[in-house]
């Protein structure tokens, strides 16, 4: 049984159409972890193929920590025995006990970060080796991506009221702060290519909402609820018609770069999850913008017969995107923004329209979506 939280009931109270799609989503994602969970580990992908009869032929492919960590922390949000369903067995501790037994050989400083947040949430005896392995590999890191400066933030906040993290969590923050860009965020927190270091996804604007949200929130910074309240507006501002959270930002104006793909996670969960966290933080309230793009899940435009959420077989689709295999839009708007920040280029929309969906499922999805909606 899926718990009655305040996040569902703000939506309830709202928009009866979201609520139930959340209805539908929340049990759904439990039925597909359990299924993406094979021989002790989650795996990277579930891909769908239409099978000649009707329905769905699924498989599975890859193993992923970070998707692991990010499920885990999903997972601690349910009940004992719904996690020993996902689980094989086992708990979502145990679960990060696992992780955190990999973790010297984990090197990505991004993966470290989400498994030291999910063994501070779970209270777990590994944090004292989480937090030894993350200090390890954050020291003195001046060029880091900006979803991974977010996570350390998220992971520092997470563990400050466990251990003295506060040496290090002053330095994250200072680094993630300090990358915004004039209105939002770029990829990287220093440096990157000259035609697109102007350019950060939706990814790069959502974690560092999140993050600076906790951060005001476990302790009060004022600076940190500002710039988050401002990155928020910018993607809110910019939010579709349809609700569409579109995928490619120009740092330095707030304008949309590149619109697509829009993806299923940035709907359900991601941009409901930094801005729910904001909000409950002290910062602004955004939910019509949340429910307008969880409305998009149900019918988007782009693709009209498209059923993006499938109850057989549980299922979520990963994305709409242009039918531009080599990325080529997103190129071009990329290099020419950099050199004409108002240029759109209109005929790529002509060339290359959206409609194709991506028959692909992975864990962190169901799992950001869990830890969003039953906090």
């Amino acid at each position: 049984m899926i718990p009655s939280t305040a996040r569902l009931g703000l939506v309830a109270d709202r928009d009866t159409q979201s609520a139930t799609l959340l209805e539908t989503l929340l049990p759904l994602a439990l039925s597909r972890l359990a299924g993406q969970y094979v021989d002790g580990e989650f795996v990277f992908t579930t891909t769908g193929e239409a099978a000649p009869g009707g329905g769905w032929t699924l498989r599975t492919a890859g193993r992923s920590v970070r998707y692991g960590a990010i499920v885990a922390l999903g997972l601690l949000r349910v009940s004992e025995p719904e996690q020993r369903t996902v689980l094989d067995g086992q708990t979502a501790a145990d679960l990060v006990g696992q992780l955190a037994k990999r973790l010297d050989d984990v090197s990505n400083t991004g993966d470290v970060a989400l498994i030291c947040w999910a063994a501070a949430e779970a209270g777990h005896s590994e944090l004292p080796h989480a937090l030894a392995r993350l200090s390890q590999l954050d020291r003195g890191q001046p060029q880091l991506d900006v979803v991974s400066a977010s996570w350390v933030v998220s992971a520092l906040v997470a563990a400050r009221a466990r251990a003295d993290v506060e040496e290090q969590l002053a330095a994250a923050r200072q680094r993630l702060l300090g990358a915004r860009g004039e209105t939002s965020y770029p990829h990287l927190t220093a440096g990157g290519s000259w035609y697109r270091a102007h350019v950060g996804s939706f990814a790069d604007q959502v974690y560092p909402i999140q993050a600076l949200a906790r951060l005001h929130g476990s302790a009060a910074d004022p600076e940190a609820l500002a710039v988050a309240n401002a990155v928020a507006k910018v993607i809110c501002d910019a939010q579709g018609p349809a609700g569409q959270w579109w995928w490619h930002y120009d740092s330095r104006t707030g304008a949309v770069v590149e619109g697509y793909p829009v993806y299923t996670v940035h709907q359900h969960a991601m941009a409901p999850m930094a801005l729910l966290d904001l909000a409950g933080a002290g910062g602004d309230a955004h939910l019509a913008e949340i429910c307008r793009g969880l409305r998009w899940l149900a019918a988007p435009p782009e693709a009209s017969a498209a059923q993006l959420v499938l109850e057989d077989p549980p299922i979520t689709w990963r994305k709409i995107a242009r039918a531009d295999h080599r990325k080529l839009v997103r190129g071009v708007r990329a290099a020419s923004t950099r050199l004409h920040p108002r240029s759109r280029l209109a005929v790529l929309d002509r060339m290359y329209p959206p409609g194709a969906v991506d028959y692909e499922c992975r864990p962190y999805e169901l799992g950001w979506l869990l830890l969003t909606w039953l906090s």
